[in-house]
């Protein structure tokens, strides 16, 4: 298979302009959002659900009848009293969560365990771009652990705990907010996987890039685990959703910021509009007992070959569980 690698987003300028020229070209449609797709009693997790996409998603699911659950770091209880104001359900709650903190991840697990019990749909909706290089209390880098590490982790603790998944509501769905930028690195930096090294701004889209080469990698390799033998157990499927005018870019330089917020605001889709493959994947009947797939704005597509590539998916899951407790994950009360 033909790697289709370039250097479109190895910087913040690169970036912008692939993002608005992918805006322009024409995508066949994998499929349409009908009014008649719900999720009555089904339950969703949602994190980085405060904000931007994840709020967004939040809300039209919550439209649609979910149970909607948003692990956020910040806007307790208000956010979800928005939600709940905008869409007049009255099932959506809250709970906290810091992403970038493995005992928090534990702690939410637990409070999710007591409060809603196991879950039908998971969307992994929290990132980040960081300003420079900050070490965490696991010892990687912010960046690393919030956009890849993170929600490793928290699969796999919600699997252990038998929490994703219930009889008679369907596949339970896992859902990965990735990103087109995932195709820009040359290789994996499997040496000193994880060891923290500072940076500036100037790399911090490059190294978000390759955080979603590893986010992606993991989508493929937790597939083939959970769907061995052909029998899918669970669907798991990753996204870009294209350019977005979110916050991510918060911590750039206030000159910087301003301007990024001018071309957001001019050329890039709204969270709301940018929610539809979340929400397609989330809702559609066609992605029923689907095992694996990833949609690019709402079209699908081939995912870079290094992160299908079964001997990176494996490297990648022993290196991760080497890194985090040597895999064994912590018991949830």
């Amino acid at each position: 298979m033909k790697n289709n690698r370039s250097d479109k987003y190895r910087s913040p300028a690169k970036a912008i302009i692939t993002g608005v020229s992918d805006l322009f070209r024409r995508h066949e449609r994998v499929g349409e959002i009908k009014p008649t797709d719900r999720l009555d009693g089904k339950k969703v997790l949602i994190t980085g659900a405060s904000s931007g996409l994840g709020f967004a998603v939040a809300r039209q699911l919550a439209e649609r009848g979910a149970t909607v659950i948003m692990a956020c770091r910040s806007g307790i209880p208000g956010k979800g009293e928005e939600i709940a104001h905008m869409t007049g359900s009255n099932d959506v709650h809250m709970v906290h969560v810091d992403l970038a903190d493995s005992d928090s991840i534990v702690r939410m697990v637990g409070e999710v365990k007591k409060r809603f019990g196991a879950i039908d749909i998971f969307i992994s909706s929290a990132g980040i771009v960081a300003r420079k290089g900050r070490k965490t209390k696991l010892g990687p880098d912010e960046m690393f652990v919030v956009n890849y590490l993170a929600p490793f982790v928290l699969v796999n603790l919600l699997l252990k705990e038998e929490l994703i998944g219930r009889p008679g509501y369907g596949t339970a769905r896992m859902i990965f907010v990735s990103s087109e930028t995932h195709r820009n690195p040359k290789a994996f930096g499997w040496e000193g996987f994880g060891r923290f090294r500072t940076y500036g701004m100037s790399r911090s889209v490059e190294l978000y890039g390759y955080y979603k080469l590893l986010l992606t990698t993991f989508v493929n390799e937790l597939s083939r685990r959970l769907n061995a033998g052909g029998h899918v157990r669970y669907s798991i499927f990753a996204l870009c959703p294209g350019p977005i005018n979110s916050n991510i870019a918060r911590e750039a330089p206030a000159l910087i910021q301003l301007l990024l917020k001018v071309i957001f605001k001019l050329f890039f889709r709204s969270p709301e509009k940018a929610a539809g493959p979340v929400v397609y994947l989330s809702v559609s009947p066609d992605m029923e007992g689907k095992a694996l797939d990833y949609l690019f704005l709402m079209s699908r597509k081939e995912m870079d070959p290094k992160a299908t590539d079964p001997a990176n998916g494996k490297r990648l899951w022993e290196l991760t569980e080497k890194l985090f407790m040597t895999g064994t994950y912590p018991s949830i009360p």
